[in-house]
């Protein structure tokens, strides 16, 4: 390997490659080693952005935190021999990112792109709602007015609270403003 120590220029974010779903694995084990080698001058932060979705599926809402950058963990460290050998010799780790074996720091606009800087370990930017259908989908209306109708999703809010759906009424299909909450998918 060639001389890592030539590329310290203090703490930088670094990006690990990791098999699937080991991400928090490695998070616990880094911690370990960390606290066991006393690296806690060198390492200073590890990260697994996620975003929290909520899953709605006609009244059943599921909270799920979904993983932004699969297989990726973010690490804030002073790059040199001893931190480089203690990633990348925790099992599941596959390499830094960048060329060959010269792991590349991001950019401050990564950074700041990625969400790294400013939000504190465990707290969430903000929540999506995903829905158990999308435009073009068959829906069927489970509650109101037009209950027990069926018609195709047309757009959804940004929000996800409102959908706009072609009901069919007779020969004509017309266009009704509804809360996602009562809608469910045509075929559940």
């Amino acid at each position: 390997m060639s001389n890592i120590n030539e590329m310290n220029v203090g703490p930088r974010w670094y990006v690990a490659h990791t098999y699937s779903g080991y991400e928090n694995k490695i998070k616990t084990s880094l911690e370990k080693v960390i606290e066991n080698r006393g690296l806690g001058d060198l390492i200073f932060d590890i990260r697994i952005p996620v975003e929290t979705v909520i899953e709605k599926k006609g009244d059943t809402e599921k909270v799920v935190e979904v993983k932004l950058f699969p297989s990726y963990v973010y690490i804030k460290m002073v790059m040199n021999d001893e931190t480089w050998h203690a990633v990348r010799n925790i099992g599941g780790v596959t390499g830094f990112v960048g060329p060959g074996s010269r792991p590349t720091p991001l950019s401050e606009e990564e950074v700041r792109a990625i969400g790294l800087e400013g939000i504190e370990e465990g707290e969430v930017e903000e929540t999506r709602v995903a829905l158990a259908f999308a435009v073009g989908d068959g829906v069927k209306v489970t509650s109101g007015l037009f209950e027990g109708y069926t018609g195709t999703v047309q757009s959804i809010s940004e929000d996800s609270q409102m959908v706009t759906v072609l009901v069919k009424r007779g020969r004509r299909d017309m266009p009704v403003e509804l809360e996602a909450s009562c809608l469910a998918p045509e075929n559940a």
